[in-house]
């Protein structure tokens, strides 16, 4: 029955009991009542059809990243500047973004028991220092920022933790953030880590080649070199070829003396029949020991060969190095 001849049929009935002026208030009352039920009606349908397409109101607002407010972006940006400083583990550029006394705590399920350690975030990395340390890339998946008056930052952070461009654990990220004259600082961070499926262990090359770009950026050289076979090569426009890790780090080394502030940014992957071209952009200043003081933009690529163990096997790089040296204002003798 249509709801018109559900209201009519209804009319006919309360005519023939109440008074004409009750009839109308309650027909008015019984329409209104029947609109919210409909309406209800198609709300459920609604949640039902977003529940059956796996989403919530809570994780579609979450991906609207151009809708953040100034200080949630500038929240999400230094976090983000702070999970590539730790993962070159960069302990100066941590410290100056940390509070005093700021302290992390971990909680690892590990052969099916959660272990869990609390700890000063300075402590945390210097005992980690005393390991042999290695790169790792960690990119957020999805996040959720809450401010509290403009002075206070809650932050979840959901992550997946890499090596050498395989996925290895999934890492759930919590950061207390307190605004200090101006700046965000981090007061807490505290994590829960899982290791993730073996299945799910596979190279990615597209991270694998921003986890290269992340520890050029970096402070330790060695960390380049890892990204390399034992017996891998780089050679450098028309240089001489570098050969093994430890002639691989010299060459870095060279570049983060002359260049403190650089940043390598991942461009672009390009596959080839000969190997696969990464791309890059290099932005920095000449600051180091008899530097100019000149900024630097330069673009480039290297050819990679990978080799067995998913490293490179041999890298050619190639960049313009004539307008790498105007820019720097270095003079260069024929």
């Amino acid at each position: 029955m249509s709801l018109i001849g559900y209201v009519n049929n209804l009319d006919l009935i309360i005519e023939s009991t109440f008074k004409m002026e009750r009839a109308i208030s309650i027909r008015t009352s019984v329409i209104a009542f029947t609109l919210i039920i409909l309406a209800f009606g198609c709300d459920e349908a609604s949640n039902k059809k977003v529940a059956q397409e796996g989403k919530t109101e809570t994780i579609a607002s979450s991906t609207k990243e151009q809708q953040w407010t100034q200080d949630q972006a500038d929240v999400k940006a230094m976090i983000e500047h702070f999970l590539i400083v730790a993962g070159n583990y960069d302990l100066d550029a941590m410290d100056a973004m940390i509070l005093d006394k700021a302290n992390v705590g971990s909680i690892r399920l590990i052969d099916g028991a959660w272990k869990t350690s609390t700890i000063t975030i300075a402590e945390y990395f210097e005992k980690s220092s005393n390991n042999e340390l290695k790169p790792y890339f960690e990119p957020v998946r999805d996040w959720d920022i809450k401010i509290s008056k403009g002075q206070l930052a809650f932050v979840e952070a959901d992550a997946i933790l890499h090596s050498y461009g395989v996925p290895r654990r999934n890492n759930v990220d919590f950061f207390t953030l307190i605004k200090e004259e101006g700046d965000w600082k981090i007061f807490n961070v505290t994590f829960t880590s899982t290791a993730l499926p073996d299945d799910e262990k596979k190279l990615n090359m597209e991270t694998f080649a921003r986890s290269y770009a992340q520890v050029w950026s970096g402070v330790r050289p060695e960390f380049v070199a890892m990204f390399f076979e034992e017996n891998g090569v780089l050679q450098v426009n028309e240089s001489k070829p570098a050969e093994g890790r430890a002639q691989i780090a010299e060459v870095a080394q060279g570049f983060m003396r002359d260049l403190p502030d650089m940043v390598v940014r991942y461009d672009s992957l390009v596959t080839k029949p000969t190997g696969t071209e990464f791309h890059w952009t290099l932005t920095a200043t000449h600051s180091g020991p008899a530097g100019t003081g000149n900024k630097v933009e330069v673009s480039g690529y290297e050819l990679w060969q990978m080799g067995d163990n998913n490293r490179i096997l041999k890298s050619q790089g190639h960049f313009p190095t004539e307008e790498y040296n105007r820019q720097l204002g270095i003079e260069i003798e024929n």
